[in-house]
């Protein structure tokens, strides 16, 4: 792997394609969105993943989110990270169904993990829905801990930020 003005590039010998891991910017909106459709089981809200939405999520977290590019210049994975200062936290983590289990996900996953160690945070947390069977597997392969000890609440605060599910 090769890391050069924060972009790392790693090699996939299965299909010959360099990868391209940079950070996240406001011109990458539309096709992370475009991607964020394709994946099923993702639930999208209506205002924070908006543009207006993700463009403060990055004003707020300027170093931490990223995406993975093929060398077609296509956005093939995305994560949304920040942190309020304490915990880190990882959001619509996704790789594009024919580029998954290849490595990106963790490539991505520990890029996070680095910029956020770099903000001298802690600890990580992130939701994945019990029916996202792929994803669980992959945090359960990424030795991340299920925690069955605690319970997960939210409140709404904006009920025009509704969630669609993707098919």
């Amino acid at each position: 792997m090769i890391t050069k003005n924060n972009y790392k590039v790693f090699h996939i010998e299965s299909i010959d394609e360099d990868i391209v891991i940079r950070p996240m910017e406001y011109s990458d909106y539309d096709n992370v969105y475009k991607l964020w459709g394709t994946i099923h089981g993702f639930r999208i809200r209506s205002i924070d993943d908006s543009r207006e939405g993700i463009y403060r999520f990055l004003d707020r977290n300027p170093n931490t989110s990223i995406v993975a590019v093929n060398s077609k210049n296509v956005i093939i994975g995305a994560i949304l990270c920040g942190h309020d200062g304490r915990t880190g936290c990882l959001y619509h983590v996704c790789v594009r169904e024919d580029y998954r289990k290849m490595g990106i996900g963790n490539v991505m996953t520990s890029s996070c993990i680095k910029a956020l160690k770099n903000e001298k945070i802690n600890k990580i947390s992130l939701i994945a829905f019990k029916e996202n069977e792929v994803g669980n597997c992959f945090w359960k392969g990424e030795k991340w801990c299920k925690r069955d000890e605690v319970n997960y609440y939210d409140f709404s605060l904006n009920d025009e930020n509704v969630s669609k599910y993707i098919d």
